[in-house]
């Protein structure tokens, strides 16, 4: 690799958002992890240039020609999807969430090819995207489905606090029903490989509840003790340090504080709202990483939406793009020293 550094294909998301400028922001803080080069609209990320007041070239290179990226400082290679004949920030329409979405297959095509390395992907908007067409309710199951991959999950990883999660992207009263046994041990399983994949050599894993209280004994709910301990026993007999259910009001408190290196969430909002509450700041920026784990390949993206409202201005914050660059090359390297036998710390 040149500069000995993995190439990762930032994908733009949605025209419409941020996505393009908090790309270009981040760009030359993240050319120290990684070579960058944006999967997107040519046009569009010149236009973010110049928004955001950022002093970068934008050079179009071919899908065949990533070997020659290199991480020039000044210099933002772009794989130009030119798709985008009209911009208009935060306008919600059925093209745009088609071209976010073909950033996105792109860039999985060139990642499943060994292409480039890693994938980051900036915001795309789920409403823009189900105008499209598209069955997908995010990212994930996008990725799950073109790598040909059932048991996968996604993990935010904000400090020291990182959660995973049982279900996402579904209705509260859904999400209950899918707190079954199996999937609960498929992602303390995929969980317990990512985490020794991101270097804890022996994962800690707490498992939340559904209920308050974990049920309380079948007070509050049978789910705890019905289909989430069961689990939990079986997660310990193949060898993977797992407790819980453990009270959800509580957990993630314990985890913060070091004492287990990832929480099992069993529904969206129970794993977004306290890692969300540690990376926004005053500001209004944000940091924090999600990352698809049991892929075929790396994916992180960042931790926050289009931002529809402030589009177009060059204020949105560029640290979690900056960070999920980060931990795209540093698993990607991981990865690949695995796979030649060396061992390698971050």
């Amino acid at each position: 690799m040149t500069s000995g550094k993995p190439l990762v294909a930032v994908t733009m998301g949605d025209p419409a958002g941020i996505g393009a400028e908090v790309a270009v922001k981040a760009y030359r803080d993240a050319v120290a992890f990684a070579r960058i080069v944006v999967v997107g609209d040519a046009d569009v990320v010149r236009r973010a240039v110049e928004t955001c007041g950022v002093s970068l070239d934008v050079r179009v290179v071919a899908d065949g020609d990533l070997d020659g990226v290199d991480d020039d400082p000044d210099t933002l290679a772009v794989v130009d999807c030119d798709n985008v004949a009209d911009l208009a920030y935060g306008d919600l329409r059925a093209e745009y969430g088609a071209a976010s979405l073909e950033y996105v297959e792109r860039a999985i095509d060139l990642a499943v090819a060994g292409d480039v390395d890693a994938i980051a992907t900036a915001p795309i908007n789920k409403q823009a995207t189900r105008l499209a067409g598209s069955d997908h309710a995010g990212h994930t199951g996008l990725l799950a489905e073109r790598t040909g991959v059932e048991n996968y999950s996604m993990m935010l990883i904000e400090e020291d606090l990182r959660v995973t999660h049982v279900s996402t992207h579904v209705p509260l009263r859904e999400a209950c029903d899918l707190v079954t046994t199996d999937r609960v041990l498929d992602t303390i399983s995929v969980t317990d490989e990512a985490l020794v994949e991101l270097g804890v050599d022996e994962p800690r894993i707490a498992v939340a509840g559904l209920n308050p209280h974990a049920g309380d004994g079948g007070l509050l709910g049978e789910e705890d003790d019905a289909e989430i301990a069961p689990a939990v026993e079986r997660a310990r007999a193949e060898g993977i340090d797992a407790v819980g259910p453990m009270s959800p009001d509580t957990v993630y408190g314990s985890a913060a504080r070091g004492e287990f290196d990832c929480v099992v969430s069993m529904y969206h909002d129970q794993g977004h709202i306290p890692l969300k509450m540690l990376g926004f700041d005053a500001s209004g920026g944000v940091s924090g990483v999600n990352m698809t784990i049991g892929l075929p390949i790396v994916r992180t993206s960042v931790d926050h939406g289009t931002a529809f409202d402030i589009a177009g201005e060059g204020v949105a914050s560029e640290t979690s793009m900056v960070d999920a660059v980060r931990v795209a090359a540093s698993v990607a390297r991981d990865r690949q020293a695995a796979a030649d036998g060396v061992s390698t710390t971050d």
